[in-house]
């Protein structure tokens, strides 16, 4: 069952103030992280079939960099957050500072680094949805891959079972002066917890 096909759009307006809200909690730890000031643009926030996160990255081959976690409480599923290549390097490189070396592989610090990132990103949406929903949800611990979208969304179905077929995508674009670095944040719950979360936001499933 498509449980947004019937979403209104004052219910859209409330996932997108739990982006908004996540955004800016994302913004004030990374802030206090990095002890610079970091901005974050109003994330834009849309529905999309699971088979569709490949093509919103660039296509199931193209090589990205996830960070991806567990969703456990009231309503369990996975958060996966990816960014392309080229905004993983300006993240290190504008955002925490390390400069760029030479080579593709990424050094223990980047990686460290980057999961640093991932998890604060995670804790922040996830709160934000909490607070609304009155639901109990926490992060498991993150993992790190880069590899081709398809195969990393592939290996999040192996280690965490079977999926929703469907996923919240926030876009999430970070601001630091003049650099810009945009990823792409996806919230897919198990089957039977986008109803939870829906019903606790006061909105009814088709």
């Amino acid at each position: 069952m498509d449980v947004f096909k019937d979403i209104a759009d004052f219910q859209m307006d409330v996932l997108k103030e739990v982006g908004n809200i996540g955004a800016g909690h994302a913004a004030t730890a990374l802030s206090t992280l990095l002890n610079k000031p970091i901005d974050m643009l109003v994330p834009r926030v849309r529905m999309l079939p699971f088979e569709e996160i490949c093509e919103s990255v660039g296509g199931a081959e193209t090589v990205v960099m996830a960070i991806f976690l567990r969703v456990d409480g009231d309503a369990p599923g996975n958060l996966f957050f990816i960014l392309n290549l080229e905004s993983a390097r300006k993240m290190l490189l504008h955002l925490v500072g390390i400069p760029e070396l030479d080579g593709e592989e990424y050094t223990e610090m980047e990686i460290s680094a980057l999961n640093e990132i991932g998890n604060i990103l995670a804790g922040s949406y996830l709160s934000s949805l909490a607070d609304f929903t009155h639901l109990r949800m926490s992060p498991t611990v993150p993992s790190l891959a880069i590899d081709m979208a398809g195969a990393i969304l592939s290996y999040g179905l192996l280690q965490f079972g079977h999926m929703g077929d469907q996923a919240l995508l926030i876009d999430t674009k970070f601001l630091e002066g003049e650099n810009e670095v945009q990823g792409h944040f996806f919230l897919i719950p198990d089957p039977e917890s986008f109803s939870k979360i829906f019903i606790a936001l006061g909105v009814e499933s088709p």
